[in-house]
Parts: C-alpha cells; structure tokens; sequence
C-alpha cells in the first residue's frame, strides 16, 4: 500500500548485528520491487540475462540475502496469496501509471533524455509469475523458507510476528502496521545505502525498527483508529484516500471523534467520494486472512543448485556466487555466528 505514515511514524535506528540469530519475516514481493526499481542500467532499463530474462530483482536479491546470512540474520520470506477483491481499483490505478509512464519513456528515449528515460522506466517495473517463481528458486536453494499467504503477505507476516514464530517484519512499508504488526524494519541492508529510484547515485541509510506500541503511544490513537486514519490518507483498497486529507489533519479527525467513526466519515463525505462503504475496507484490514499452515526450517544451501540457477541460467558472475558461498562457510568453520549453522 505505501501508507504516508512516514511523518507520524517514530522509530529508532538499529545496526543488523542487534538482529543476530533473529527471525525476520520478509515481505517478499516489497523487497523483489524494490530491486526491480533500482537495479537498472544508466538509461534505466532493467538488467537481463543473455536469454533476455530480467535479473536486476535476481541480483539485488541474491546480494542483499546472503549478506544478511553472513551477518546471522534467519530469514523466511512471505509471498502473497489471492488479494482482496476490493483492491480492484488499485491494479487499475497502477495500470494506468505504467501506461503513462511508459508513453512519456518512449519520449525521452526519442528526446536523448537520460534522466528522464530513468525516471520513468522505474516506473514501469512489473514483476510477472515467472520472475517470482525464480526469485523463490533463490530463496530455497539457500536453505531459507518460504510462507505462501493466503492473502496480503503483509498481513501473514505481521500475523508472524504477533504469534511469536518472527521477530519483527521486514518491508519497506508502514502496511504492517495497520494488520497489527508489533515490529516492523525498514531498511534492512548491510550496504548502508541505497540507490535513488529513477536516478544515479544513493542515499545513506540506515535500518529502522518501528514498535506499533510506541507508534500508539505517541499518536495517542489505538488500532482500530489507525485503521481509520489509514482509511483517510489512502490505502490499496482506497486509493488517495479522502480528498484534502493528509497524515496530520487525518490524525487531528481521529483523534476528535475518537471511536464515533460513523461521525467522522460523515463528516470528512466520504459516501460522495466512494461507492464503497469505509466499513467494508475497515473490515478487509482488520480480518485479512492469514494462516498457521506453514514450517519454519532453515536447511543446507544447495551448492550445485545455487551455481546452476545463477551461473548457468541466468550469467551471474562465477566468481560473485563463489565468493559469496566461501565467506558463508568461512562464517560458519569460524562459529562466530552460532545461528548460521541452522542454514546448513
């Protein structure tokens, strides 16, 4: 969703190894976009293999995983399941930006305009059946497991992180919040930085961790009233949110007509702007459907598999995944991380 809860939102910095032999559970696809925004050429298209198969969601994946395996960190990726049926009208907004987008990149590529070219080519990213089911092979020839959602991934992993089997959720969205989400991290990178989406160069970063306690505590509101506020400011399910209403003045409402949420919808006209009930998107959130159908068990990386994958298949650098796969053995001959050893 990207809710625009960042200027509410308090957080505090982190550094990964305070992770150390923690559970994270990472919103799959909101990591795969990410690398497919930002891994790019100079002109802004994607990277591909000699197959002409996108890899830039590969690279970034392969790279920022391993990483984090070498730091200690015991990963499980969410993948999403079937979305609610509500969020119709934002699949149809996302659409009609990437046709847009796509129109005005055909004009800079005429134009010479590189930045602009970059611009917009991120803007285009989709990430299609194929490209996830390689993404999974990854996860699984590291020995990390995957949990299917029956729904919003989002949702399972803050459904995780509540029942104890995760220590905290990773996306770069403040979703997880709103589904109940104790922990949230943002920012989970060894790197220090990250690229600027559409543009060269990188911004310093620096990982988040976000209490949804301490986000209450502070806005003085309780859950179901920051569903409400996320209602107002704009969701996958209510794209933009209420005309004229920002993360502030949202909050402002909230918190004057505290539970009367009947009041503040009527008065904020919410049944001119949308055909949709607020009831019905309130609903969707707060009983999205996760599941307790899932194993967590950290296995030996498959080698042959792993060089296979990206070696062969997709002309990844024999001597990046080589070197990858020698510094997470001489992690582990070291033992100075005791839950690496569950990856193997």
């Amino acid at each position: 969703m990207g809710l625009q809860f960042k200027e509410l939102v308090v957080k505090e910095e982190l550094v990964v190894k305070d992770l150390k032999d923690k559970i994270l559970a990472v919103d799959s696809l909101n990591l795969l976009y990410q690398f497919l925004t930002t891994i790019r050429g100079v002109d802004g298209s994607v990277l591909t293999d000699s197959k002409g198969r996108v890899t830039s969601h590969l690279i970034g994946l392969f790279n920022r995983t391993t990483s984090l395996m070498e730091e200690g960190l015991k990963l499980v990726f969410v993948f999403d399941g079937k979305p609610p049926e509500i969020k119709q009208k934002t699949w149809e907004k996302r659409k009609a930006v990437k046709k847009e987008a796509t129109l005005r990149l055909k004009e800079a590529e005429e134009a010479g305009d590189l930045e602009e070219m970059r611009r917009q080519a991120s803007r285009t990213a989709v990430l299609n059946k194929d490209m996830i089911e390689d993404a999974k092979r990854i996860i699984t020839t590291l020995g990390l497991p995957i949990v299917q959602a029956p729904s919003e991934g989002e949702a399972q992993t803050a459904y995780m992180v509540t029942t104890g089997d995760a220590f905290a959720s990773v996306s770069q969205d403040y979703d997880n919040l709103i589904f109940g989400c104790p922990r949230l991290i943002r920012n989970l990178s060894i790197a220090g930085k990250r690229k600027k989406t559409g543009k060269l160069g990188f911004v310093t970063v620096k990982p988040e961790l976000i209490l949804l306690d301490d986000v209450l505590e502070n806005l003085k509101i309780t859950r179901e009233q920051l569903i409400v506020l996320a209602i107002l400011v704009g969701t996958d399910y209510n794209p933009g949110g209420v005309k004229g209403i920002g993360p502030k003045k949202g909050l402002k409402l909230v918190q004057a007509h505290k539970d009367d949420f009947d009041a503040l919808f009527k008065e904020v006209k919410w049944d001119e702007e949308y055909d949709i009930p607020w009831k019905k998107i309130y609903d969707t959130i707060k009983d999205i459907p996760v599941t307790d159908d899932y194993s967590l068990e950290w296995k030996k990386i498959d080698e042959e598999k792993l060089f296979t994958l990206l070696v062969k298949e997709h002309d990844f650098s024999e001597e990046r995944v080589r070197s990858k796969l020698e510094k997470l053995q001489e992690v582990q001959k070291k033992g100075t991380q005791k839950g690496l050893g569950s990856f193997f």
